[in-house]
């Protein structure tokens, strides 16, 4: 780093109302957990992840004896795990402080130490993972492009190699199939599938249905010797499940009268798919009948549904939230019974404030946004935050979250916009970007702002733009490309310096990038040049908080140093929160300090009252 720059602040409290100053805390510090995965063949060793310890880490559960066991403990958490299909071993990625780049390891169910998984496999990204009885396939990317192995009878043999992105997607009930995904056209973001036999390779079957259509295989059928593999298709502008015979390489559109888009999986006799369903920030379960087409309804209540499967016996297990309400982990009987299946230890979070919808005309179609009030905020225009979500291709939804909830409490209209870019809205709106990154979502990003402002919820002179990662990115492009219109700015692990993320990020981003824009920096200057904050930063007006972590493999700290050692040469009042941990933290404690910074800073631009504070 060239340039001492100003630290952002932690308040010792955001709130002089001590229950409000707990409230949000609270938020942050309830437990929460994961949907359970369960081994296949045993179906009583599963895992989840929870924050129960303080940080979000693995944690078995045998529902044989009730015992549950935290699996992992390292000081910059962990979310990746899987368990083998004969439920004796668990498997967690070992990275370094986040940095994503590391080995799997394994270690028994019932305890014991962990050991490396497969020790022939070089280090490197995640890139698929596939544990069965007889064999293993794991997926590694480098700066080299992908590498996939087989590891059978202790002998490792590397059995794919490219310079473009590709990984472990499938492995057959009777291990005789293994489907990758692969960009060897040259779109990352619209994968292609190829099947392989997983004694000897030779390829079964391919998969490809042209430019801009992605395939995304998601499994084979659960039962030995079928050779179905369930993939997404995007045929008719929007992803929808296809079923695909491999063998005899026949398949199956399954037409779905549902708006929106889904993800699909299997139920354990593979004569259903449970169907999750995404429209317009909220989410839904469905059964589909692969004998009959019927379609039904679980009958899940409007919010987010966050993970989902189908029990042996055809119980449905999921994960709920909205707005208003906390996440919690239900299970469905086939009868229609509907209970909690697990609660964590400890104080439940405190509830928050429902979402409204807003749609609005913009250049490219109508945009939606999830709007939200403070509970008890008079009549009239309110200090906004505008929060960008990450992806870009995400979208944010009708769920619990403690972020929205603390801006709220500070007295924030907050409001979410789903703009081009966004998942859940057909291919078009999702691929709309292509070219032009950045700039095409910050026009739907404004025709928002202008919406808010015309219709009195915001206060024109006090907007806040918002985002981390993706939304950090957006939200420095903001403060350069439409320095009237905010006043202020919070982006997190951001994209500042775009050529010189480029130059350090993990291979697969430049694989997404270079798809993204249209090739690389190298064949793409003026694009990059166009889409980067830094070409903006003496147009920066407003004030801005950059928080970054200093081993983040997809937003580099080397070219967020770049903007900030630009913008420490104008009179742009910033701060600058560094921290040790990767693209986001895993520690609650952490997570807290960082909001508070944030929220604090905010508060401070637009005047809201704001506690005694220290550095």
């Amino acid at each position: 780093m060239t340039t001492q720059h100003p630290p952002a602040v932690i308040p010792d409290r955001l709130f002089d109302d001590a229950p409000a100053e707990a409230r949000w805390r609270a938020r942050f510090r309830a437990p929460r957990l994961s949907t359970p995965d369960w081994a296949i063949d045993a179906p009583n060793a599963n895992i989840y992840v929870s924050n129960a310890s303080g940080v979000w880490e693995v944690y078995a559960w045998n529902r044989a004896t009730g015992e549950h066991r935290q699996v992992t403990d390292r000081p910059n958490g962990t979310l990746s795990a899987v368990t083998s299909r004969d439920g004796a071993w668990i498997w967690w990625f070992d990275d370094t402080d986040g940095d994503e780049f590391g080995s799997w390891v394994r270690e028994p169910f019932t305890g014991g130490a962990a050991e490396r998984a497969v020790p022939d496999v070089h280090d490197g990204y995640p890139a698929g993972l596939e544990i069965g009885h007889r064999l293993v396939a794991v997926g590694v990317s480098t700066d080299d492009g992908s590498e996939l192995f087989v590891h059978r009878d202790g002998q490792t043999t590397s059995f794919y190699a490219s310079k473009d992105d590709a990984s472990v997607a499938a492995l057959s009930r009777d291990e005789r199939l293994l489907a990758v995904s692969h960009s060897e056209h040259g779109d990352s973001r619209h994968p292609a599938a190829r099947v392989l036999t997983a004694d000897g390779f030779a390829t079964v079957a391919e998969k490809w249905d042209g430019p801009g259509k992605g395939l995304t295989p998601l499994g084979f059928s659960p039962i030995a010797g079928d050779s179905r593999l369930l993939l997404l298709h995007e045929r008719h502008g929007r992803e929808e499940p296809l079923i695909w015979d491999v063998e005899s390489d026949t398949e199956t559109e399954l037409r779905l009268d549902l708006p929106g888009e889904v993800y699909a999986g299997w139920y354990p006799k593979a004569d259903a798919l449970l169907v999750v369903h995404f429209h317009q920030g909220r989410s839904s379960l469905h059964s589909y009948d692969l004998a009959t087409g019927n379609l039904s309804s679980l009958d899940t209540p409007p919010g987010r549904i966050g993970g989902a499967g189908v029990r042996d016996d055809g119980t449905v297990e999921y994960s709920w939230s909205s707005a208003a309400e906390p996440s919690v982990i239900r299970a469905r009987t086939p009868e229609g019974t509907d209970r909690v299946l697990l609660t964590p230890p400890g104080e439940p979070a405190p509830g928050s404030v429902p979402v409204s919808d807003a749609f609005v005309e913009g250049a490219g179609g109508r945009i939606h946004a999830l709007v939200s009030r403070p509970s008890g905020a008079p009549d009239g225009p309110l200090p906004t935050v505008f929060t960008l979500h990450g992806g870009p291709h995400s979208a944010d939804e009708d769920r619990f979250s403690a972020y929205r909830a603390v801006w709220l409490d500070a007295g924030f209209a907050v409001v979410e916009v789903n703009y081009r870019g966004s998942t859940g809205y057909g291919s078009a709106w999702r691929d709309a970007i292509e070219g032009r990154p950045g700039l095409t979502e910050l026009a739907d990003v404004a025709a928002i702002h202008d919406w808010a402002v015309r219709s009195r919820l915001s206060d024109a002179a006090r907007c806040v733009v918002a985002g981390a990662s993706w939304g950090g990115y957006l939200t420095l492009l903001a403060l350069g490309t439409q320095p009237a219109r905010w006043a202020a700015g919070v982006a997190g692990v951001p994209v500042a310096d775009y050529v010189a993320a480029y130059e350090d990020e993990m291979e697969q981003l430049r694989a997404f990038d270079r798809a993204l824009f249209g090739g690389s920096p190298e064949e793409k200057p003026a694009v990059y040049r166009e889409c980067s904050p830094i070409t903006y930063v003496d147009a920066v007006q407003a004030p801005v908080l950059v928080l970054a972590g200093d081993n983040d493999p997809r937003c580099p700290i080397r070219q967020i140093e770049n903007y900030l050692d630009r913008l420490a040469h104008r009179d742009a009042p910033y701060r600058f929160y560094r921290y040790d941990a990767g693209h986001g933290s895993l520690v609650i404690e952490e997570t807290i300090r960082q909001t508070a910074a944030e929220v604090w800073f905010a508060m401070r631009a637009v005047g809201l009252g704001v506690s005694q504070t220290t550095a």
